[in-house]
């Protein structure tokens, strides 16, 4: 396989953190999600200026609080060198005027830390939805503008979260819980998800309180029943 054809429909990343170790983390996650390749990484503004203008990335990873500039400045500068990589801001930061400032730039998605893997996983999974759709759809009218459009819009949960949860996880766990084939318990939804067992079980005994999901138990040979989670239709 040639170098090329190893490259085609992967969609490169610019991580841009100040922290060595996020970053480091950040990377890691990237990689585990396909089609999705990290190509670098930068730790201040005028790094992810340089590195852009080297590597030419589909889409930058990118935190607000970095040490020579703004996060949302480092936009305008990349608009004005006529680079139009797509931007997922990445930051703790949960000012209404930042994240308002976030929506004017043009940025495809902004997720707060911290945050899971599998928090992650859904946005880029849904970006890479989104950005297929606009590379591939050839629009004749109304109706294929809406249908471009249409994936970049997260339907509202059913319910208000309790604290600490967040939506794309409770997605995740539904969507494994919809396409199961029968039951599942905490342990299968973690691995489906890429979530760790004690969140697995949270968002499940969340759905159950809901009524969203029911619960039966498995007797073993020996030892607790085994608290299995299907979704009801």
């Amino acid at each position: 396989m040639t170098e090329a054809s190893d490259r085609a429909g992967a969609i490169d990343v610019l991580v841009v953190d100040d922290d060595f170790m996020v970053a480091r983390v950040h990377r890691a996650f990237v990689e585990r999600v396909e089609p999705f390749r990290v190509v670098g990484t930068a730790h201040t503004g005028e790094q992810a200026v340089e590195a852009v203008d080297e590597l030419c990335p589909d889409l930058i990873l990118l935190d607000l609080y970095l040490p020579d500039l703004f996060g949302l400045d480092v936009i305008p500068r990349l608009r004005t060198a006529g680079h139009d990589c797509d931007v997922m801001v990445i930051s703790a930061a949960t000012e209404a005027d930042t994240v308002r400032g976030a929506v004017r730039r043009g940025v495809v998605d902004y997720l707060l830390k911290p945050f899971e893997f599998a928090d992650l996983r859904l946005r880029l999974e849904r970006y890479a939805a989104q950005r297929g759709r606009l590379l591939t759809t050839v629009v004749r009218g109304q109706a294929d503008v809406d249908r471009v459009l249409a994936g970049a819009f997260v339907p509202a949960p059913a319910h208000t979260l309790p604290k600490g949860m967040s939506v794309e996880t409770a997605e995740l766990v539904e969507r494994a819980l919809r396409e199961a084939d029968g039951t599942l318990s905490a342990t299968e939804c973690a691995a489906l998800t890429g979530v760790s067992r004690v969140s697995a079980r949270r968002y499940l005994e969340y759905f159950h309180g809901t009524g969203s999901a029911e619960v039966s138990l498995r007797y073993g040979a020996t030892g607790r029943p085994e608290r299995r989670y299907a979704w009801r239709t």
